[in-house]
């Protein structure tokens, strides 16, 4: 007997200038999966789009390591496993491809196992296996998130979110530069203590982010995306950065971040997007760096059954 599932899970991008590690918004890329279960033995995966020549097809795959956290967290038998990946997310960019890999696997193997697990319950496991919940929040839940862990009345960690949508449509102008750039690596460059100011800065940033984007006034992205805790340290990693943000901006951009952990490099519009996208490819061209860009929205649904 063969039970198949298929889930659709969008990417992310995280921080969103000030809110390191905190803040998530849901975007329209997707990467789609197919998880199959039979009486028969044995590990299958295939993979298409982003990144089929260097995801492994092996138990390291990391969509197989979340289901297989769900089976075992469920007591669920299977037998052969078959796994069919199309991505469209870019790998190792910044626009959360390991945390849709995550929750693609983790929402697969709940359905297929029955649904025993709440979103929340995928959610705590998705930031064990991630290591943080910024990008895995939106991921599942959509939208915007903001995201935490806390510790809970036993003492143990876990994880917090809060989703919204604004008021008004948003572009998300995403250059995607022909480089990767792993979240370790660009983590390693961060210092391990900032001054009061630099966290008073940041603070106040993303308050009036968080604030901009619940009420739809957009104008005040542009300084509310400024940061001082990671984007200064991570400028070096992603050459042309400067002039990026600053063609984005003369062309009609609200203000623009690095996404994620980079290297790519995002910019908030309500109009002329392909003006904002066409200078920001052109801005990388002039440092020797190959780009092209994506126009995106905010995803509302999250991972979602799609079959």
């Amino acid at each position: 007997m063969l039970k198949t599932v298929k889930v659709r899970v969008p990417g992310t991008t995280a921080n969103c200038g000030p809110g390191f590690d905190s803040v998530g918004i849901a975007c329209t890329i997707y990467n789609s999966l197919e998880l199959s279960v039979s009486e028969a033995s044995g590990l299958t995966i295939e993979v298409s789009g982003e990144g089929a020549g260097a995801i492994p097809h092996s138990e390291k795959n990391i969509v197989w390591q979340a289901a297989r956290a769900v089976f075992t967290k469920v007591g669920f038998v299977y037998g052969g496993i078959r796994i069919r990946m199309d991505n469209a997310i870019p790998l190792a960019r910044g626009l959360g491809s390991s945390a849709a890999a995550i929750v693609g696997g983790l929402v697969a193997a709940n359905s297929i196992s029955g649904n025993q697990l709440t979103r929340q319950q995928l959610f705590e496991l998705a930031t064990e296996m991630e290591g943080h919940p910024d990008n895995v929040a939106p991921a599942l839940f959509g939208g915007i998130t903001l995201s935490t862990v806390a510790a809970g009345s036993e003492g143990a960690s876990q994880a917090h979110h809060l989703r919204f949508l604004p008021p008004a449509p948003l572009s998300m102008i995403v250059a995607v530069p022909d480089f990767t750039l792993s979240t370790r690596a660009s983590r390693q460059v961060l210092p391990q203590t900032v001054s009061l100011q630099d966290a008073v800065f940041n603070v106040g940033r993303t308050a009036i982010l968080i604030g901009a984007l619940c009420k739809g006034e957009f104008q005040h992205l542009q300084y509310a995306l400024e940061d001082k805790l990671h984007q200064p340290y991570r400028q070096k990693l992603v050459p042309g950065m400067p002039e990026v943000f600053q063609a984005a901006l003369a062309n009609g951009a609200l203000g623009a971040a690095i996404s994620g952990a980079g290297p790519c490099l995002i910019a908030f519009a309500v109009s002329r997007e392909t003006a904002i996208g066409d200078a920001m490819v052109a801005a990388f061209g002039r440092h020797q760096i190959k780009a092209g860009y994506h126009v995106l929205s905010i995803d509302p649904d999250g991972a979602k059954i799609i079959n």
